[in-house]
């Protein structure tokens, strides 16, 4: 057993899941922000259901949505089981709700007057977003894309239960790390853990510097 298989596709399941995780929860964290609707307090809990439930839960509902006889398998022709892609989803759906919750906190925060300013000016409303609103939570939202990259990296227990643990097809680090706790490799353990751990670091840095007032 090697580190490097496990290091390559675990890049490979985090760039798609934050692909996801950035276009996904974008889109959801200003929704949930700037729209006025009955039930957005569900919506919100139910996004947020992944943070709090065991990953195994999580990882059993991914299993009936994209298994047999779900929708998704049925309309599409689709099996995304038991493959990195399917970790990359399951990842996506543990850390989507850091990114959510990240987005609309910092779009929440904005000042009303300065985005109903630019609108009496004549702006439309694409033009208010992307000059007005996103500028000014840019670094909240990239706050919330640096912890979705995080946790994405790290999934474990949905990530086994969707995707599984096949060495060069589906293990990632933190699978990686499992099996060679369970056959006792701690050398590669110990490499695994110093990599998970480095990487880490460095985004939970970038999100701290992201957090300090600017200048």
């Amino acid at each position: 057993m090697t580190l490097e298989p496990a290091f390559w596709l675990s890049l490979r399941v985090t760039i798609l899941a934050s692909g996801l995780i950035f276009v996904c929860g974008l889109g959801l964290g200003i929704f949930l922000a700037r729209t006025k609707i009955p039930g957005k307090l569900l919506i919100s809990t139910l996004l947020n259901l992944p943070l709090v439930l065991p990953p195994s839960v999580v990882g059993y509902g991914l299993l009936l949505a994209l298994g047999r006889g779900s929708f998704f398998k049925e309309w599409f022709g689709i099996d995304l089981l038991f493959t990195w892609q399917a970790g990359a989803i399951a990842s996506t759906v543990v850390a989507l709700p850091l990114m959510v919750e990240s987005t609309r906190a910092a779009i929440a925060s904005i000042n009303p007057e300065l985005e109903e300013a630019a609108r009496t000016l004549g702006a439309e409303e694409y033009a208010v977003l992307w000059h007005i609103t996103l500028p000014l939570a840019h670094r909240g939202i990239l706050a919330g894309f640096g912890l979705g990259m995080a946790r994405a990296l790290g999934e474990f227990g949905a990530t086994l239960m969707v995707a599984g643990n096949i060495p060069g097809r589906t293990q990632t680090l933190p699978l990686a790390l499992y099996d060679a706790v369970q056959s006792q490799n701690y050398p590669l353990a110990n490499r695994i853990v110093a990599v998970l751990m480095a990487i880490a670091f460095l985004l939970l840095w970038w999100v701290r510097r992201l957090e300090r007032p600017q200048a």
